[in-house]
């Protein structure tokens, strides 16, 4: 694909004439698209499929950004819907309406990828039964014929059998009502996909470094443009350093939280800013917090901000928040923030669950590119959807939107761009029945045929049908035996999840992954839903694809501590890094660093100790000691706690109702104080300690 960017035949060989890969006049493309998030892969698939001929580069990797940092619903809005007809919001009410067109779109050309989802709206107040049933058929009502199931209504008994894990005082009843999820990161690979598979050329890890620029040959003294036009770029191949030019007639910035960055790179560094950034902190917790196939939504938390808690990936999702940040590449998850998702959580669950700071698999944050229109009178407001401008040089550029609306974004984009560019389509906008790639043989059966003709687990199987669509017979061909009785194929990258080796290298040969950060973050989704596990799986992965792309020793060390400080963007602790140093097996950390981070999981010869200290206290033989013997077993294992600390933590895990401690409830307390020291020796990375909600650990979870 590089080659064909440089305007060279795909093997790398001269083409003989002065015309690209694509069929471009003289190496020219209509089109270069710098960006390759949702929105930007959405303008490519939508030219392509137009007749022009696309270029597209991204920094980084395809969904690198915000796009593969979501919340994973495709949704039309049910608070927007309430503030439309309670603010009497016309603009507002056909946002509403567009989303939910689109989200009838998503389900359709990506059937493997999307899905519908029941959301529980509970409800703790009698008179808000009738106005959300009323709200919940509205939103039924302008979603039309787009194949969701309608909204319906559980009293308080129905709502627990659905929701056991639900708040059970004061609940009147509950609305459910239906909207679209996906797998946010698969579905931009797949849009990417189908976007080559239609004659795109793109590359991923390629950065523009500069724009070029001559005096303007076209729409001169038109549409506002200035006496100079951008006639293509310079652009770095950010792996190998490699330089090129690549001509096109136009340009479209789709960067989205980078959008600044490139118009600077344009009319300079005075340039008016126009992206506000907002900070979406979501965590991930085990599955057991939810149903499988029902989520929740709080309309109305302690601070006016919506939160979603959902089921994702056979893990549970819970966010988001918004909050003003800063750009950058890899943003990191405030600590306050967690804790304030795990305290909004906890208000609608039952009591007796309780959701713990060590119960987070992973946490992650996503930038949300709120824009100015500069063209506006009043450039400090921000726009309500997304905004399209074009500089004076001619450079296109597009922010702002949501996930739901690329594909009506993206169109209105290239429209756009054949105006400013004099550009000749073949043909209009066919994106919304171009079906993306892995759905045209697909059925929801197929992982049973997978199953049967490859001796693959069936939670796999379902795993590669899923994310894969009819592509999932190719990854499987991939898979290695297993030398079991069953599964014959498909060894898993690690326990717990169905990832299989298979898809490592069907990512480096058939999805562009360059990098272990691409494959356990975008193609597999390990590393947002579980950082530890991620972290396990590193050396296999890096192994992989070193078989693939002959890497070198120095190459594999390189990816091993490039992957591992990306994992403290997913959760990952910081002192985990002490070992990132060995690439070629296994991390190994000395006896008191692994019992620093066993957290509430104890190995076999530590709770033989902390059993031998505890029945050394126990004077009835009745598996208990009295709560003021606590201290004195803590002592006798050289785990001095200061009075005051240790009644916090003994309030904390609930201990105050009663004067014995069981063995269970001992391993609490300790869990509690290792968690308290981890905090205490972890030099937190960005994070404003005051004020900061204290989470204790209990033994669940196996979280960061």
């Amino acid at each position: 694909m590089l080659n064909q960017l440089k305007g060279l035949a795909k093997d790398g060989s001269s083409l003989g004439s002065p015309s690209s890969a694509n069929g471009a006049n003289n190496g020219e493309f209509d089109l270069l698209i710098v960006g390759g998030g949702a929105t930007g892969v959405g303008c490519a698939l939508d030219a392509v499929t137009r007749g022009l001929n696309v270029a597209l580069v991204e920094r980084d990797d395809f969904a690198a950004g915000t796009s593969s940092r979501s919340t994973k619903l495709v949704h039309g809005g049910v608070r927007y819907l309430e503030k439309a007809f309670l603010e009497m919001d016309y603009e507002q009410y056909k946002l509403v309406v567009e989303a939910l067109h689109e989200r009838g779109v998503f389900l359709k050309i990506a059937p493997y990828l999307s899905y519908q989802l029941p959301i529980m709206l509970p409800l703790y107040q009698m008179w808000k039964i009738p106005y959300y049933w009323a709200g919940s058929k509205a939103y039924d009502f302008l979603a039309g014929g787009e194949g969701l199931s309608h909204s319906y209504f559980l009293s308080k008994r129905r709502a627990l059998e659905a929701f056991p894990m639900l708040k059970a005082d004061r609940l009147a009843g509950a609305m459910v009502y239906y909207d679209g999820a996906h797998n946010d990161s698969r579905m931009n690979v797949a849009i990417a996909l189908t976007a080559i598979n239609h004659g795109a050329v793109m590359a991923n890890h390629v950065e523009v470094v500069e724009l070029l620029k001559r005096p303007r040959l076209t729409n001169i003294g038109q549409q506002g443009l200035g006496e100079k036009e951008i006639y293509g770029a310079v652009v770095r191949d950010t792996l190998t350093g490699d330089t090129w030019t690549v001509r096109a007639k136009g340009v479209v910035n789709a960067t989205g939280p980078f959008t600044d960055g490139l118009r600077k790179l344009d009319s300079g560094i005075q340039t008016q800013e126009i992206v506000a950034p907002s900070a979406g902190v979501h965590i991930i917790l085990p599955n057991y917090f939810s149903p499988r196939r029902m989520g929740l939504i709080d309309p109305n938390t302690s601070d006016g901000r919506v939160i979603f808690f959902l089921p994702w990936a056979g893990n549970t999702i819970a966010g988001t928040t918004d909050s003003p940040t800063e750009v950058s590449a890899n943003p990191l998850p405030a600590e306050k923030d967690i804790a304030w998702i795990l305290k909004e959580v906890e208000n609608y669950l039952d009591p007796a669950i309780k959701v713990r700071r060590g119960d987070v698999l992973a946490a992650w944050s996503g930038i949300r590119p709120l824009v100015r229109d500069p063209a506006a009178k009043n450039t400090a407001a921000l726009v309500r959807n997304h905004m399209i401008n074009v500089s004076e040089s001619g450079l296109l550029t597009i922010a702002g939107g949501k996930w739901t609306t690329y594909r009506a974004m993206a169109k209105e984009t290239i429209d756009k761009a054949i105006e400013t560019f004099n550009l000749q389509p073949k043909g209009p906008c066919v994106t919304e029945h171009t079906l993306l790639l892995g759905s045209h043989n697909w059925s929801k059966n197929m992982f049973i045929k997978i199953i049967q003709h490859f001796g693959i687990e069936t939670e796999v199987a379902q795993h590669l049908s899923d994310s894969y669509g009819d592509r999932a017979w190719a990854v499987a061909a991939e898979a290695e035996m297993t030398g079991l009785r069953w599964p014959i194929f498909g060894k898993r990258l690690v326990w717990g999840y169905p990832y299989i080796e298979a898809e490592v290298r069907y990512a480096v040969k058939r999805e562009y992954a360059c990098t272990a950060i691409d494959v356990l973050a975008r193609r597999t989704r390990l590393a947002m839903l579980n950082a530890r596990a991620a972290k396990e799986a590193l050396p296999r992965v890096i192994e992989i694809m070193t078989e693939e792309l002959k890497w070198s020793p120095a190459r594999q060390r390189e990816e091993y501590e490039r992957t591992l400080v990306f994992l403290t963007t997913m959760g990952l602790q910081q002192l985990h890094l002490r070992d990132a140093i060995n690439p070629a097996g296994p991390a190994t950390t000395d006896d008191e660093f692994s019992a620093f981070y066993t957290r509430s999981h104890f190995v076999p010869q530590e709770l033989a100790r902390l059993k031998e200290a505890f029945m050394k206290m126990d004077h009835t033989g009745h598996g208990q000691i009295r709560q003021r013997d606590v201290a004195g077993v803590l002592k006798s294992l050289d785990m001095n706690v200061a009075k005051k600390e240790l009644q916090r933590i003994v309030k904390e895990v609930e201990l105050t109702k009663s004067s014995t401690v069981e063995f269970g409830e001992f391993l609490e307390i300790i869990a509690a104080i290792k968690e308290s020291r981890g905090r205490s020796r972890l030099p937190e990375l960005a994070v404003d300690h005051e004020g900061r909600e204290q989470f204790s650990t209990v033994r669940s979870g196996g979280g960061v």
